[in-house]
């Protein structure tokens, strides 16, 4: 029996370790000179392979579809994903959040390390191929039109259109389509959001403990606390990013968006923590006395938005201005305009729609042994890990089933 994997990421690699045997041959497509291109990337360049939290929280981060990957993470889990490094010689560390590295906190390790167990298990690898067409003739597969080279089962693994650089250019989606599958409209997933850039918008300041807010028609779609950043199009971090997966099928201008500077006082508190600090700074400027609460880089955009005089005496503000100021500080809005570009997404949201694709064995309901794994199945999930272990569970859930009843 012949195999035919397609792409080199880690849905593939997983597919073509575990779909071969002393039986079969098995060759993995990559149309880049190197295999694991976009895991280079992750994790910061420190590749963060999988997440050990609970069953129930792992799931709870999974944003489409989760239901689908019960099967594939009940056969293939973050633990089994753990001892497979680890029993085969690479060591991991976990880390915050339960998230998993290798203990060198190096992607390239990790790429060698699988580059290598493919070498051992005999897997022909085909570099700098780009697979432009499958056809299924006969209950056989043909790879761009060399009909002298049948394969018996197909994995596509092709990934998702995130980081074309990498080699994600979304051809995949077209060759499933032109084999029957319908495509879930494909989104931006994890990145950052353009906005409206006012005066002094503070371009550069990360802020920590604030909580980020967005609610449609004074419904909250998202509500965390965490960190954010301002870039020189919008908002970005890990709670804006976070965010974008739960709003990418929203009309985004529709959408009321803030920042909660003290989510951990109340307006009252804030309040009595204002008069204080104006008390004890009662001959001050207006512009110079929101040292002690925020962030030097921030103060000028308050003020601006404030609209209260910058020179104004502190021992002169009214009480409304003062309300003004607790306003902004609880309620700091901003106009969205868009997601950033699916090119500078951390993931693609959509794919190949899972009514086509059989959870048990990731085998398309169409086309007998054809299977497909990782980022190109409508399937997606927060950042810390979950997405490279859905890659890895349905590439050994489609490279498992593939090699069962072999022809």
């Amino acid at each position: 029996m012949k195999i035919a994997v397609i792409g080199g990421g880690p849905a593939g690699i997983f597919a073509a370790i575990f779909s071969k045997d002393s039986t079969n041959q098995v060759v993995l497509f990559e149309r880049n000179n190197n295999l694991g291109y976009k895991m280079l990337i992750t994790g910061k360049g420190r590749c963060n392979l999988t997440n050990l939290s609970p069953v129930q929280d792992f799931m709870s981060n999974i944003t489409t579809n989760p239901k689908f990957l019960y099967s594939a993470l009940s056969k293939f889990s973050p633990s089994d994903t753990y001892n497979f490094f680890e029993e085969n010689g690479l060591p991991l560390v976990v880390q915050r959040g339960n998230r998993v590295f290798p203990k060198t906190e190096k992607s390239l390790d990790v790429v060698k390390f699988l580059e290598n167990y493919l070498k051992k298990m005999s897997v022909k690898i085909c570099y700098n191929f780009k697979v432009n067409k499958i056809e299924n003739v006969n209950n056989g597969f043909f790879i761009n039109n060399n009909y002298e080279d049948r394969y018996d089962k197909v994995i596509m693994a092709t990934g998702g259109l995130s980081y074309s650089k990498t080699g994600s250019d979304g051809l995949g989606f077209n060759i499933a389509k032109e084999l029957g599958h319908k495509i879930s409209v494909l989104r931006p997933g994890l990145v950052g959001i353009k906005t409206v850039i006012e005066k002094n918008f503070p371009v550069g300041l990360s802020l920590k403990n604030v909580k980020f807010v967005i609610e449609k028609k004074n419904k909250i779609l998202f509500s965390e606390i965490g960190e954010l950043l301002f870039t020189h199009i919008g908002l970005s971090g890990p709670l804006v990013i976070k965010a974008s997966s739960i709003i990418n099928k929203e009309d985004i201008k529709n959408l009321d968006a803030y920042i909660d500077l003290k989510p951990g006082l109340t307006r009252e508190k804030l309040d009595q923590r204002l008069l204080k600090d104006f008390q004890l700074n009662s001959n001050k400027m207006f512009k110079n006395s929101l040292d002690a609460l925020l962030p030097k880089k921030l103060i000028p955009y308050i003020i601006t938005k404030s609209k209260i005089n910058l020179e104004k005496p502190i021992n002169q503000l009214t009480k409304e201005e003062r309300i003004n100021i607790i306003d902004l500080l609880k309620h700091l809005n901003f106009k969205l305009i868009e997601l950033e570009s699916i090119d500078k997404a951390i993931i693609t949201s959509g794919g190949v729609d899972i009514k086509y694709i059989d959870p048990r064995t990731m085998e398309s309901k169409l086309i007998p042994n054809l299977f497909f794994a990782g980022e190109m199945i409508d399937v997606d999930a927060f950042t810390g890990g979950y997405n490279m272990q859905i890659a890895m569970s349905t590439g050994f859930l489609a490279g498992t089933s593939a090699k069962i009843n072999g022809t």
